[in-house]
């Protein structure tokens, strides 16, 4: 019998359905529980017309979506069909994957880990706390290879990435303070390397979001 689990990481790859960077419609979603299984890959048709696949960014197509997308509702079926009322959600920002996808917290899973929160460091330098991307926690923590293809994420392995670097924070530095704080140095010592929108202000006519070179004037939300 398989294991029950009680975590599930989710993530959210969305197409832009607008110039400005809050017009973003959900394109896939994927649910990895504790145990590292692969438990949902769903392509989304989105309902609005695309004026970006963002492809370097989501590894999305037109091509892929008109194949393997389903409606949202359908996908939205899927996802709430995977998680037990007691599921806690697992991901990086994942307040914002559980708005894109507008689940419930007490209804629909119990709460939620992010880990910005779990694995934000006190800079001294700077007087004040250091979060970090998911891919670059993941390549100090784990030594988690880069992409190799030409496209940044994929929700598959960003799903994937999430429970491993969760499951590396319980199970390894929570019962351990000096590989925590071992943890904590090397994710400072480690320069980042700039972001999709730090590099690409704006993508296909499309603003990235990055708050100092906006291009749209949209408003930000958190």
């Amino acid at each position: 019998m398989a294991q029950r689990a009680k975590y599930y990481a989710i993530d959210v790859e969305a197409v832009a359905t607008g110039t400005d960077h809050n017009a973003r419609s959900v394109a896939q979603i994927s649910v990895v529980d504790e145990y590292m299984r692969v438990l949902l890959n769903a392509y989304v048709k989105p309902d609005k017309p695309v004026v970006s696949y963002l492809t370097p960014l989501t590894g999305l197509t037109a091509e892929v979506l008109h194949a393997h997308g389903v409606p949202l509702a359908q996908a939205l079926a899927q996802v709430r069909q995977l998680l037990p009322r007691d599921a806690v959600l697992v991901g990086q920002n994942i307040g914002a994957d559980v708005s894109w996808l507008g689940l419930a917290e007490g209804q629909d899973f119990e709460g939620m880990m992010d880990l910005q929160g779990l694995f934000r460091v006190w800079n001294d330098k700077f007087r004040s706390w250091s979060v970090f991307a998911q891919g670059h926690l993941a390549k100090v923590l784990l030594a988690w290879p880069d992409p190799t293809g030409p496209n940044e994420h994929d929700a598959v392995e960003d799903a994937r990435k999430s429970m491993a670097l969760f499951n590396h924070h319980r199970h390894v530095l929570t019962p351990n303070p000096q590989a925590m704080a071992a943890a904590h140095a090397a994710l400072l010592a480690v320069p980042p390397p700039p972001s999709f929108a730090k590099r690409n202000a704006s993508y296909e006519g499309v603003c990235m979001g990055n708050r100092k070179t906006c291009t749209c004037g949209a408003p930000f939300f958190g």
